[in-house]
């Protein structure tokens, strides 16, 4: 989930930093690691807002040379729990059914502040039809000098 960010000089010598995808994100920062950094925290608070509201996640759109901000792993597992959800109609009150878990247990695992257990996930996805799936992969390569424009 690399969200891609628009980053431009601000009038008062810092970076402005917006989401496309997600326009309540408006962020700023010192230079373009920064920028990136406070982006990454203002899309994982929208995206925490949008699932308290019960509304839709958009996917990100493509890149296209655009500079990305990266969701932590847990919190990409946690986006993907809720959208699956929604795709399936199926509520809080279902999931802990399914699950014979307690509804502040699910509501845990859809809080993208706590930190819930990968296994916990997973199995919630089971109930929903759907399966987690992790990778690891190289670093885009840098050019010397060049800063990492992903973070996660």
């Amino acid at each position: 989930m690399d969200y891609p960010l628009v980053i431009e000089p601000d009038d008062n010598e810092t970076l402005l930093v917006t989401c496309p995808d997600l326009p309540e994100v408006t962020s700023f920062g010192e230079d373009e690691e920064d920028a990136s950094q406070r982006a990454s925290d203002a899309i994982e608070e929208a995206l925490a807002a949008r699932m308290a509201r019960h509304e839709h996640i958009p996917s990100p759109s493509p890149l296209r040379g655009r500079k990305a901000a990266a969701l932590p792993p847990l919190t990409v597992a946690k986006v993907g729990l809720y959208q699956a959800m929604r795709e399936a109609g199926i509520g809080k009150a279902e999931l802990g059914r399914r699950l014979g878990w307690h509804g502040p247990q699910i509501d845990r695992l859809l809080d993208l502040r706590h930190r819930s257990k990968i296994e916990q996930i997973d199995q919630a996805l089971r109930a929903v039809g759907k399966i987690l799936v992790v990778s690891v992969q190289d670093q885009p390569r840098r050019r010397r000098g060049e800063r990492a424009a992903i973070l996660g």
